[in-house]
């Protein structure tokens, strides 16, 4: 095993040197603007082809493909910097800048867009015959389909112009309240106040005492801040159903399908499955309960540790049992991780004054990524730690393809987070040392399953009725609270004694801009994952040759293409979703086993 010491914090200056003050980066940002006028002036003055022998676009796509290259870098570098220290506000000025950047770009390729679609049949058909644009056909004539979708230019433009300060200001009003969020908590003696992702790392204790008072102190923080998150949350989507009544759009859901290159009959059939079959996962909160020794598990418990074991990883013995069991599946991720390990592409240090949760994101000016999270040595860290990874992995295999086919949507993004992340969790529980671990990590393991199942089926539930209900006006705070516990009620099968009604207003999820309905597609990438890693345990490390060649499709072709082409399956049927919910339930057959006489 390698004997490198593997720092916790990320190097975010090999991009920008200086953080928030980088003058780099704000000539990163000048010199962004100019490339966006360049393009502005290209499209405007881009007479629409009429020869299929019309080079003009090609020359179009490649100033296309710098700026958003280039924008995306410096989002990305945005996101890091408000991630890592919710207290710096320059951050946010920053912020404000890409997101001005961004609508401008997205205004002109409205303009781009619009022209697109008014190209003729017989000429776009042999325009997409030319060798520089046969391989962008796929992501081209889903820009012309789009288009064709939307608004006349002039009203989309204005919607890019008027969504900077209404949009996208709402959203980023949730890092502005999250900053202002902070859970006190006892501890040796001393009293102490939490960061958001902190107190989350509190309620995988071991100390019943401490789950529940750190659940007491978290609703209460988030409570004396709901009134803001609420007025934010309902101005957000009232935005959004304000744009889909404009463009005549009838189903909440039609961006978010879109988006994620999926339809609906296969969202249906999803959670129709997980909804037929997911009494065993009930059982096994129940059987969890009493294991605990309580009636019922409460929303603080459901991440608690069972057994007396404790066990847990320094985040060198996380990494380096990362990077042991990835290398049984190939030699190209292990290397590849072992990178990002050496290079400080990971933040995890567990401090004061970073966000919650954890994120991938990509640099792809210089094909790097940079992983977020915080630390604490526990299974699931390892498991998140591994997610993310996999995500950044992702990229990696995209990086021989062309720049405009890299974009791949949410849903398949994590199907290959997931994938790495079940890799080491099913390392991990066949390489317990005893029972008694074994079963504190099949534990673990199934507890992403109910999170998958069931949490994700709660935000699904209760966006898409909030969503409805908040086409006829504003929903109060209460009723906020009453659609997500009623949604967590149903989604858990009623197994739980105490639930978590404010969980619209924690849950960073429901405040994001970038990407509508940020639920399902986790739980398509789980259980799509779950078929993929079915066939990499059946073929073994040749697999991995495979695996990165249907990566590389993830960001031209719709996700039931997809999985017809390299599964052989059809997504839009029971059979495929019923194999890998199936394949969870055998897990927690297993632990009903282990524990039956305990």
């Amino acid at each position: 095993m390698t004997t490198t010491t593997y720092e916790l914090t990320w190097d975010l200056d090999v991009f920008f040197n200086g953080g928030s003050a980088s003058p780099q980066f704000i000539e990163h940002l000048e010199k962004l603007k100019t490339d966006l006028q360049s393009f502005e002036e290209a499209v405007d003055s881009w007479t629409i082809p009429t020869d299929a022998n019309d080079s003009s676009l090609i020359n179009l796509l490649e100033k296309f493909q710098v700026v958003s290259q280039n924008i995306r870098q410096a989002g990305a570098f945005v996101s890091c910097l408000q991630a890592q220290n919710t207290n710096d506000t320059r951050a946010n000025e920053l912020r404000g800048m890409v997101t001005t950047l961004s609508s401008r770009f997205s205004t002109i390729l409205t303009n781009f867009d619009e022209k697109l679609s008014s190209i003729g049949s017989d000429t776009w058909n042999g325009l997409l015959k030319q060798n520089s644009l046969k391989e962008l056909s796929f992501v081209l004539n889903e820009r012309r389909t789009k288009a064709a979708e939307k608004l006349p230019k002039e009203q989309e433009a204005l919607i890019n112009a008027l969504s900077i300060d209404g949009y996208h200001g709402w959203g980023e009003m949730y890092d502005t309240i999250v900053k202002h969020v902070k859970i006190p908590f006892e501890e040796n003696g001393k009293k102490v106040e939490l960061s958001v992702g902190q107190a989350a790392n509190k309620f995988s204790s071991s100390d019943p005492n401490v789950r529940k008072q750190i659940f007491e102190e978290w609703e209460k923080a988030w409570d004396k801040q709901a009134d803001l998150l609420a007025g934010t949350l309902n101005h957000l989507s009232g935005f959004r159903l304000s744009v889909y009544k404009q463009r005549g759009w009838d189903h909440i859901l039609k961006e978010a399908l879109t988006y994620n290159r999926m339809k609906s009959e296969t969202l249906d059939v999803m959670w129709e499955v997980i909804s037929d079959l997911k009494q065993p996962f009930a059982d096994f909160l129940q059987r969890k309960a009493e294991l605990l020794g309580v009636d019922k598990l409460s929303w603080y418990d459901l991440d608690a540790p069972v057994g007396e074991v404790n066990t847990t990883y320094s985040y060198q013995e996380g990494a380096e049992f990362i990077l042991k069991h990835f290398q049984d599946f190939g030699d190209e991720l292990t290397t590849f991780t072992g990178k990002a390990f050496e290079n400080r592409w990971i933040e995890a240090e567990d401090r004061p004054g970073k966000r919650p949760g954890g994120f991938c994101t990509s640099f792809p000016v210089d094909e790097q990524s940079r992983i977020f999270m915080t630390y604490s040595g526990t299974p699931s860290n390892v498991s998140t730690l591994a997610h993310e990874l996999g995500h950044a992995f992702h990229s990696y295999a995209l990086k021989d393809t062309h720049p405009l086919n890299r974009g791949y949507a949410m849903n398949v993004a994590e199907t290959a987070s997931t994938f790495a992340e079940m890799i080491v969790s099913d390392a991990a529980v066949n390489n317990a040392e005893n029972d008694d671990v074994k079963l504190a990590l099949l534990e673990d393991k199934i507890q992403r399953s109910v999170a998958l199942l069931m949490n994700i089926h709660a935000r699904f539930l209760f966006e898409t009725r909030f969503y409805e209900e908040r086409k006829n006006g504003i929903v109060s705070k209460k009723r906020l609270n009453e659609l997500m516990e009623e949604a967590q009620k149903e989604a858990y099968l009623g197994s739980l004694k105490e639930y978590h009604p404010l969980f619209w207003g924690s849950k960073l999820h429901f405040f994001i801009t970038g990407v509508p309905f940020y639920n399902f597609p986790y739980t398509f990438g789980f259980l799509f994952s779950l078929g993929i890693y079915a066939q990499a345990v059946k073929e073994g490390k040749g697999y991995e040759k495979k695996y990165m060649a249907m990566l590389e499709d993830t960001g031209s072709m719709m996700v039931e293409d997809l999985a017809m082409k390299h599964l052989g399956v059809d997504l839009t049927k029971r059979e495929f979703w019923e194999e890998g919910v199936k394949l969870c339930i055998k897990d927690v057959e297993e632990f009903m086993e282990m524990t039956k006489n305990k």
